[in-house]
């Protein structure tokens, strides 16, 4: 499992360790970007070390693939220090050019994913978030994407092109657990949820569950193994027969 891969003792618990005693050495260093599963469980790693200077950022506050900092006791942790950067992709609206193909074609010039973060399409316009190294390359050697001419400029206006799109659902559940989250999410029994959560199917934050009883809160985001990423936006209130109003959405 990706956990135990990147859990206790392995590469990602290795490189962590690294930045959090280079940064006593050298000052403030960084690991990633991380995607979400990695992001979670390095806030869970630095939290059960007590790890205090340490921050995730992504280049803006609702991003996905973050960067682990870590602080010296010198330095107090901040978002400025990071070394990311935003580059703003500018095409014609009717080309329509999908997160999909913008990823393919910086990996087929021969970047890394780790080099890369949130990636933000709409109509004509990309921003995307990349190491700080990286941004020259991507202003001066791309120019086109999925087969379609782009130009590229350092920096990126506010807002930000929506991450995701979603579709609304609601759900009445017996009570505020993940096996009860789960049914109401993906359509299926309470009974069927639990086989699903016992047998590592879901993660809840972007980290794996094995209860069924675990509790839910509204914000919590539910990742189903083939069923898709849901969040729960509200739980309640509670009908005159006991039960509890779910009201979320699904990523789509």
């Amino acid at each position: 499992m990706e956990e135990r891969k990147n859990g206790r003792g392995g590469p990602l618990e290795a490189r962590l360790t690294d930045a959090v005693h280079l940064a006593e050495i050298r000052g403030p260093h960084f690991v990633g970007f991380l995607d979400e599963h990695e992001a979670a469980l390095s806030a869970q790693w630095a939290k059960s070390r007590r790890f205090s200077r340490v921050l995730l950022w992504g280049g803006h506050p609702d991003a996905e693939r973050v960067i682990f900092g870590a602080f010296p006791e010198y330095c107090s942790p901040s978002a400025d220090a990071f070394p990311v950067a935003s580059v703003t992709v500018r095409y014609r609206p009717q080309d329509r050019l999908t997160h999909r193909d913008f990823l393919g074609a910086l990996l087929n010039a021969g970047l890394e994913r780790s080099a890369l973060g949130d990636i933000l399409p709409e109509e004509g316009r990309c921003v995307l978030f990349c190491r700080e190294e990286i941004s020259d390359f991507l202003c001066s050697q791309i120019t086109r994407i999925g087969g379609v001419g782009v130009r590229i400029s350092e920096g990126a206006k506010e807002p930000f092109p929506a991450a995701h799109r979603f579709a609304a659902y609601s759900s009445v559940v017996a009570a505020p657990r993940l096996d009860c989250a789960v049914a109401a999410s993906v359509g299926t029994s309470r009974a069927r949820a639990a086989v699903m959560i016992r047998s590592r199917l879901v993660e809840i934050n972007h980290a794996e569950a094995d209860s069924p009883s675990a509790a839910v809160q509204e914000g919590d985001v539910l990742s189903v193994r083939g069923k898709g990423r849901f969040v729960i936006d509200r739980l309640g209130p509670v009908t005159k027969k006991g039960r509890l109003c779910l009201a979320g959405r699904k990523y789509i």
